[in-house]
């Protein structure tokens, strides 16, 4: 992972020497330590269904996503023999739930809801995109328009800040424990959160003047740019991040241990070149799926979640 050189890696990372207890749900185990649920021991606790349900992380528009992952989910069906359906979401904790009630059974969880969706939903993240020299991951900015009379962080103090959900890592885990670390400024006290639900409504927000400022992924950022859904000059960015890992891609925890198998190769096989996936994510400089672990990608997110005292707890 790259190095954490930002004032929030100083709190996060050294405020205290060990992350808080990472626990799953009572509904899983984890007999050999490596934070996510395993697969059930008893074949007759073990799911394979005749249709895969797959779904993106709510980050922008479903129907525009259906189409890009198109050419991938084609491909899944060819190597697992089954239909595969793409399920669209419109937010975080819907998609949490429907994995956890086995309606969903691969998904692209965002950063910052990973740990809940493991906790709670016995999912099993293995992989993410990355570029095609494989280095990885995304930064959280904050971004106002010109002419808001915000000129720097300290700027934004009384105002109105666009958040995504709170859930979400850069949309607003990452940006309140930078905010209080680096800038004394806590919400609801210093500036007032408002929440869009996702990256896609803060960009537009700030675009349209609607919010004076917002936290936002700056892949997503890239990809409507690119998409020319925004033009560039209308925001300009006050504050950038250390770079954090982007989505994480996995699988239900009680699928039968061959289709895990499968799908876990549909991804590490996938030919990306002239496909509706590479139209859409080389946008943002991903050209392939890396292997990727929880309990190691995933360290600096948790303890994101310790300094802003998160709780995993499933309800």
């Amino acid at each position: 992972m790259k190095k954490l050189v930002s004032a929030l890696a100083a709190v996060v990372l050294f405020a205290s020497p060990a992350v808080a207890a990472f626990t799953l749900d009572s509904r899983y185990k984890d007999t050999d330590g490596d934070l996510i649920a395993d697969i059930p021991a008893n074949a007759a606790d073990q799911v394979d269904p005749s249709t895969l349900i797959f779904a993106y992380t709510p980050v922008e528009d479903p129907a525009v996503y259906a189409e890009v992952w198109s050419d991938f989910l084609a491909h899944m069906e060819k190597l697992t023999g089954k239909k595969v359906q793409f399920f669209p979401v419109q937010s975080n904790a819907a998609q949490i739930e429907a994995m956890r009630a086995g309606r969903l059974h691969i998904a692209g969880f965002n950063t910052g809801s990973n740990p809940l969706a493991v906790a709670c939903a016995g999912f099993r993240p293995f992989t993410m995109m990355a570029s095609a020299d494989g280095s990885f991951g995304y930064e959280m900015e904050i971004l106002t328009y010109p002419g808001s009379g915000i000129d720097k962080v300290e700027a934004i103090k009384g105002k109105k800040m666009a958040f995504t959900s709170q859930t979400s890592n850069s949309g607003f885990k990452a940006p309140s424990a930078i905010l209080k670390a680096d800038y004394g400024m806590v919400a609801g006290e210093d500036f007032e959160p408002v929440f869009s639900g996702k990256h896609d409504n803060s960009i537009l927000g700030v675009a349209n003047k609607d919010y004076p400022a917002a936290a936002i992924a700056n892949s997503v950022l890239r990809r409507m740019v690119s998409r020319d859904v925004i033009k560039s000059d209308q925001v300009v960015s006050i504050f950038k991040s250390q770079t954090f890992p982007t989505t994480g891609y996995g699988i239900a925890h009680n699928l039968k241990p061959d289709l895990q198998d499968k799908i876990k190769e549909a991804f590490f096989s996938f030919e990306w070149a002239g496909s509706s996936l590479e139209a859409e994510f080389s946008k943002s400089g991903e050209a392939q799926f890396v292997p990727i672990t929880f309990k190691e990608h995933w360290a600096v997110i948790r303890k994101i979640d310790e300094a802003n005292g998160v709780s995993y707890s499933c309800q």
